[in-house]
């Protein structure tokens, strides 16, 4: 017997029950985006190992561990991306996006990293990522957390993501503290799991990142770097929270918050939920000025976030938000009917490109086609049959309201639809 091919572990189907979620959401961020001036760049999937290596490090768990990476028939190393921000900037250097020029742009797509799949982890994931490139100072930081809060409000879930803030400082500043926290994590070696045990030589940062319980009261305990700024540190990371408060949004300064990463610096931030157990942070920010030397080029100010968006999917699921159904579903008998059918069809997506407007195709009995017109979700069921064709009518039947059959002169059928349903939004 032929062993049954499936997915690969850790990548899934996106379902057309599933799509219209993922179409909302994306439709609500690429909409926020472009209301802050943001243009979108398209980026390949597969880059040189070497980018990622160079930007995110060799001894990060990332390139270590966690990259799809093969050579091809040329003998090149390549890798699926295992984030966005590394291919955006090297787009950038490449076109000369950046020598004196400030860019706002976004990217959505595929990720890949080898890690165990859990709830909202997968191996194959997709991200929305945001960059800012010729834009020092925290107020672009403010904006990217204001922009973020829209398209939570957008999506119906702010009230149930707060955000959390820290600095790093600079990257002098981030060196001397990382010296004092291999020295205390080196007296309580023992304490130690068995990651923290491999970064402490290596990346003593990420030990604060730690999502192990058994880590946490020896992470609270740990040296701050809030306590080993300087004055431009401080005073930077005072304006963004002036500006965040000016704006209204809520925050909690969190010490452990960090990145790990040596090019970014100042200012980093996470929108974090408690619906999701420890999978909770669905976006994650900050300001990275190193990068763009890092990979070659001029000295470079940019700050950016990417958010996640099969979390993002799971928790709009929990609140069980109005699935995208058919609008309209259109019946006909015959097939003198069901070219008119299709006339009308046309019709209706010319007025109301809105409209999901839904034919019934394959022929089948009458109540057949009110079984597949319930089926579909639609409100409302638009037939043509001989009689209507005849009498140049529309029947129209209320699918899931409590209303008698009614007939309409083919010549009102736009105008009715437009009344119906701004009147069925309007409810829902």
């Amino acid at each position: 017997m032929t062993k049954k091919i499936q997915a690969i572990r850790g990548m899934h189907d996106i379902l057309p029950a599933e799509s219209p979620l993922w179409q909302r959401l994306e439709a609500a961020v690429g909409q926020v985006f472009v209301q802050y001036g943001y243009q979108q760049i398209r980026l390949p999937i597969l880059e040189t190992t070497a980018l990622f290596k160079r930007s995110i490090g060799e001894v990060t768990d990332i390139v270590e561990k966690e990259m799809y990476t093969f050579e091809d028939r040329n003998g090149d190393s390549l890798s699926l991306r295992p984030e966005g921000t590394a291919g955006c900037v090297r787009a950038g250097l490449e076109h000369g996006l950046f020598h004196n020029q400030t860019q706002r742009l976004w990217y959505q797509g595929p990720m890949f990293r080898h890690e165990r799949p859990q709830k909202g982890r997968y191996r194959q994931f997709h991200q929305i990522g945001v960059e800012c490139f010729g834009v020092p100072g925290p107020a672009i930081e403010a904006e990217q957390i204001l922009m973020t809060r829209r398209i939570w409000s957008a999506l119906g879930l702010l009230d149930g993501l707060s955000l959390q803030i820290n600095t790093l400082g600079t990257a002098q500043e981030r060196a001397d503290y990382r010296a004092q926290l291999v020295d205390y994590f080196s007296a309580h070696q023992a304490e130690l799991d068995e990651d923290s045990q491999r970064r402490l030589h290596t990346n003593p940062l990420r030990i604060l990142d730690s999502k192990n319980p058994q880590m946490q009261a020896l992470n609270d305990a740990a040296p701050k770097l809030l306590d080993h700024l300087g004055d431009d540190s401080r005073a930077h990371f005072e304006r963004l929270q002036a500006l965040l408060e000016d704006a209204g949004i809520s925050y909690e300064v969190n010490p452990r918050l960090g990145r790990g990463l040596d090019y970014y610096c100042h200012t980093v931030f996470e929108w974090v939920t408690r619906d999701l157990g420890a999978q909770g942070t669905v976006c994650a920010g900050g300001r990275f000025d190193g990068l763009v030397t890092q990979l070659g080029g001029r000295e470079t100010p940019a700050v950016g976030f990417a958010m996640g968006l099969e979390r993002l999917i799971l928790l709009m699921q929990q609140q069980q938000q109005a699935q995208f159904d058919a609008d309209l579903y259109l019946i006909s008998q015959g097939d003198a009917a069901e070219q008119a059918i299709f006339q009308l069809a046309e019709a209706i997506r010319d007025q109301y490109p809105d409209l999901q407007t839904r034919v019934h195709c394959g022929g089948g009995s009458l109540k057949s086609q009110f079984k597949r017109a319930d089926k579909s979700g639609a409100r409302l069921a638009l037939i043509v049959g001989e009689d209507e064709l005849d009498n140049n009518r529309v029947g129209l039947k209320f699918l899931r309201e409590d209303r008698p059959q009614e007939t309409l002169n083919l010549s009102e059928v736009i105008d009715f639809l437009g009344r119906y349903t701004a009147n069925a939004r309007a409810e829902s």
